[in-house]
């Protein structure tokens, strides 16, 4: 199991990042359908969970409850650093989180407010996550990517790669 270094850890390379595509499979077909969407977490909480808005009309929401496995990937090339989440998500009824977690950008998407009946909270609570997270600047990552073509043997010291089990499945 993690640590809560881990979990900080984790929590500081996705905190930033604004959109996560959000992947659920379509139970008809078993396709997988990825949107992106919007974490509305401050900090990860102490239950790994992150949450997010969705329309209860949605495909997502009519996804997940068929198969609540489903996956948040996060990705900010400028930082070079990518987060894959793994997790079980479910609608959450708890009017109270919602409106802790309210903010005028969702209001954009769901102008009736917090108590629009439209509105779903989804929660996912994570199971698994695994990140990459490259520190090289561009310039010694280019470097030893020259070096690995010439040599023919893989780059290596390219930053941290690191599997986080929160949750067991």
């Amino acid at each position: 199991m993690s640590t809560p270094e881990d979990r900080q850890q984790l929590w500081e390379l996705v905190k930033d990042i604004k959109f996560a595509m959000f992947t659920t499979r379509h139970p008809d077909n078993g396709h997988l359908h990825a949107r992106p969407m919007t974490t509305q977490n401050k900090r990860l909480d102490e239950d790994d969970r992150l949450w997010f808005f969705m329309s209860r009309q949605s495909d997502s929401v009519e996804d997940l409850a068929r198969e609540p496995g489903v996956n948040v990937s996060y990705a900010d090339p400028g930082k070079d650093s990518y987060v894959s989440v793994t997790g079980t998500a479910s609608v959450s009824e708890d009017k109270a989180k919602a409106r802790a977690l309210w903010n005028k950008m969702t209001e954009a998407w769901f102008p009736g407010g917090v108590d629009d009946p439209d509105v779903a909270l989804v929660e996912v609570r994570i199971s698994h996550a695994h990140y990459w997270n490259v520190k090289e600047n561009k310039l010694t990552q280019f470097f030893k990517i020259a070096k690995a073509a010439a040599t023919g043997k893989p780059p290596s010291g390219m930053g941290e790669s690191r599997e986080v089990r929160l949750h067991a499945e």
